[in-house]
């Protein structure tokens, strides 16, 4: 196992050097066709969860600026509101505004749910993006390890309480969870709190942004008849106040070599505003193309299967 785990690392380690980097980022997007970010969103309602800094900000700036109506869903009221001042001066959108959520909490996002809903307006995009890597267990109040709720849980819960606003949107409704290219690092595993004696923060993480995936194909292959979009990304690694915090000798080691948070964002933008047509139901993509859920040698290409148990637990702890 120990010989695996190494060389899960160190593959992953070499392609996200190869490819996650600032430097790649300008690489690759020498092939990016600049008319696809022009597209306006007038009329559009797009919610982002984890919007008041880092990728979040960057995507809700960036949807405000083509004139969508904007829901920033932040955990934070006073950080919320600070990071809707600025977009509403950066934009001159007014049409964006703050829903106080946090994620991590089942019964606040049941809470929510329930007040946005009754606003009866259709949702086009969501975006998934609230997360964290936390090194320590945390247990939250309702019980569950702290990164699972928020990572999987809180998203799980959102997406499927929002589905009947999505299908007000359709046939243009879509979902983009924001994962990780740290997934490549883990297989898909029913153990979703972390049930060793020695809590890993970040083998966490890989595993919560690898169900993630597996979720974004179920939900494409569930609700292929409804006119939702399903689509997980991977924002190659940026530097962004979360990072800074949860990985500080990784932002360390990378210094100068991260990405911006706008860089980050610029897939789930993109996402966000191409035809359906042009997009593969339930796929990962990275830098504006889809990507390899799967990384060679990592064995953990047939770990998917346990995809329905899990929804089967996460069902349970929802509520639903």
């Amino acid at each position: 196992m120990f010989i695996v785990k190494t060389l899960r690392a160190s593959v992953f380690g070499l392609y996200g050097y190869m490819h996650f980097t600032k430097s790649a980022f300008s690489e690759h997007a020498k092939n990016f066709k600049p008319e696809d970010m022009q597209v306006q969103m007038e009329g559009k309602n797009c919610i982002v969860t984890g919007a008041n800094s880092g990728i979040g900000f960057a995507t809700a700036e960036g949807l405000a600026s083509r004139g969508a109506t904007v829901y920033m869903v932040c955990r934070n009221k006073e950080r919320g509101e600070a990071a809707l001042t600025k977009i509403h001066s950066n934009t001159g959108n007014k049409n964006v505004y703050l829903e106080v959520c946090d994620i991590s909490s089942v019964n606040d996002v049941k809470s929510f749910t329930s007040r946005f809903c009754s606003k009866d307006v259709p949702v086009h995009v969501l975006v998934n993006n609230a997360g964290l890597l936390e090194a320590n267990r945390v247990i939250t109040p309702e019980g569950y390890e702290l990164s699972f709720a928020t990572n999987v849980l809180g998203t799980y819960t959102l997406t499927e309480l929002m589905l009947p606003l999505l299908e007000k949107a359709a046939p243009d409704a879509r979902v983009i969870t924001v994962s990780s290219g740290g997934m490549y690092s883990s297989p898909l595993t029913t153990d979703l709190q972390f049930s060793g004696d020695t809590f890993d923060g970040v083998v966490q993480y890989a595993r919560n942004k690898r169900i993630q995936t597996a979720l974004t194909e179920k939900w494409a292959e569930k609700y292929k008849d409804k006119g939702v979009g399903f689509y997980s990304m991977h924002p190659g690694w940026a530097e962004t106040p979360g990072v800074a915090k949860s990985l500080p000798d990784f932002s360390k080691k990378f210094e100068g070599k991260l990405r911006n948070s706008e860089e980050g964002a610029d897939t789930v933008i993109w996402l966000s505003l191409q035809p359906k047509e042009k997009l593969v139901p339930g796929a990962f993509y990275f830098d504006r193309a889809e990507a390899p859920k799967h990384l060679p040698l990592t064995g953990t290409k047939n770990s998917h299967s346990a995809i329905d148990s899990i929804i089967e637990k996460l069902r349970s702890f929802a509520g639903l």
